[in-house]
């Protein structure tokens, strides 16, 4: 059975030469890197390279919720572990793979994602692992843990961090939503996705650790004001 809380290997591409962690969010995940090879490497579990090439071929799909985007929010787990917080890194990351495994537009996504967590990890990582991993899976739903939820917290932000992005990425992340709702006029898309960004943008904080917080929070919150003010107010689905 694998220790929930032995280093994960690194991502070097998460870090500065000098072992900080990147203040360039767009450095993170280099397009055109070779995912699936980087993503692999990231894979928490000795045994289990089956569930991990179905998770990747799962994620394996276009829209903003991709193979890039699970790459970069396990990416900035690694900076917030660097960071000197403290939390389950096995069972975080784990969640992370699977926080979006199922992604097809539906509102119970999140909730089909867990039980897969739930039906696949146990013989893997044992039950209590795969009922903390389920669960920060469904915490995804409102990115709303607890304060003493430190797992749920940096699961949250690392998953929200997009939001604070430079301007291309956050195009692409943006232009990747708008594809996942293809099937939407425009109209309702901008009204959906302007509701979505005004409930984001009326919480006290966006992001629930100090590192977070003082690295990300302007700037997803000049980015959310932007992309407000390019919609034309407030208008659930997309996001």
């Amino acid at each position: 059975m694998p220790d929930p809380d032995r280093p994960l290997p690194r991502d070097d591409a998460s870090s500065h030469p000098s072992g900080r962690p990147s203040d360039d969010p767009d450095a993170l995940v280099p397009p055109g890197s070779d995912l699936v090879a980087r993503l692999r490497s990231r894979w928490p579990l000795d045994d289990a390279d089956d569930l991990r090439d179905e998770l990747l071929a799962a994620w394996d799909r276009p829209g903003y919720h991709d193979l890039r985007h699970l790459a970069e929010v396990l990416a900035r787990v690694e900076e917030l572990a660097a960071a000197g917080i403290g939390f389950g890194r096995m069972q975080v990351s784990l969640a992370a793979w699977f926080h979006d495994a199922v992604y097809d537009g539906e509102r119970d996504a999140e909730e089909r994602s867990a039980v897969w967590a739930e039906r696949s990890l146990p013989s893997y990582a044992g039950e209590p692992v795969a009922a903390e991993v389920a669960r920060l899976v469904r915490m995804t739903e409102t990115h709303d843990p607890a304060p003493e939820d430190v797992e749920g917290c940096v699961l949250s932000d690392a998953d929200l961090a997009v939001l604070a992005c430079g301007q291309d990425r956050y195009a692409a992340y943006v232009a990747g939503v708008r594809e996942e709702y293809a099937h939407l006029d425009e109209e309702t898309f901008r009204r959906g996705r302007a509701q979505v960004l005004a409930s984001l943008a009326e919480r006290p904080a966006l992001f629930r650790t100090d590192h977070a917080r003082d690295r990300w929070e302007a700037a997803a919150r000049a980015n959310l004001a932007a992309e407000l003010a390019a919609l034309g107010g407030v208008g659930s689905a997309p996001g």
